[in-house]
């Protein structure tokens, strides 16, 4: 594609093709974090006896993974789109969740609740910040937008009721993870089929 032909006119706002081409050629990672986040659904569904604290180490595992695939996409589309920067910053946030985790495991699983509380309310602005620049350039952008708004709703849900017993938490992280997962993989697939028209 030519430069001149990089950009098409919705009104008045010039929005960049190119910025979804990186997105459509690294579907698979995003098919990645989608696996991983139902991968931990399931446990959670699988083992549901499982003690509070060790969820919530289990989902800092989670969100290492995710956000260094997060980081990894970032770094890999740095120079191709001007908005690597929010994929960097939501992986950086993940990152920083998970370690917390991991290096400070005599903090109470309350504090650890409002750390992925955090997490998923960063997170989820920013997928919904993305699916705002994507609506005029693909359709499906809406998928992202769903995960964004069920992670802002499951941010909310943990900062609200905290101290809600474990089991009611266990399946609020354990929807909340399956249901992501499958968004992504959807987002995926159709990232895939829409780099391979976009490339014919």
């Amino acid at each position: 594609m030519k430069a001149e032909s990089r950009y098409a006119h919705a009104g008045f706002v010039q929005v960049a093709i190119l910025d979804i081409d990186p997105l459509a050629q690294n579907w698979w990672v995003i098919l990645l974090r989608g696996i991983a986040a139902i991968i931990f659904g399931l446990i959670t569904f699988v083992a549901p006896g499982i003690s509070l604290a060790a969820l919530v180490l289990v989902f800092g595992a989670y969100a290492l993974t995710d956000g260094v695939l997060a980081v990894v996409s970032a770094i890999r589309w740095r120079g191709e789109t001007d908005r690597w920067w929010m994929l960097l910053l939501e992986g950086l946030v993940g990152i920083a969740a998970g370690v917390a985790t991991f290096v400070r495991p005599d903090l109470s699983a309350l504090a650890l609740l409002y750390v992925i509380a955090g997490w998923a309310l960063v997170t989820g602005v920013l997928e919904i910040a993305a699916a705002i620049r994507l609506r005029k350039i693909i359709t499906g952008e809406w998928l992202l937008a769903l995960i964004g708004i069920a992670s802002v709703a499951f941010g909310i849900m943990l900062a609200l009721f905290p101290a809600a017993g474990a089991l009611a938490l266990i399946i609020w992280i354990g929807a909340y993870a399956t249901a992501t997962g499958a968004l992504l993989i959807a987002l995926a697939f159709r990232l895939r089929a829409w780099g391979g028209a976009y490339r014919q």
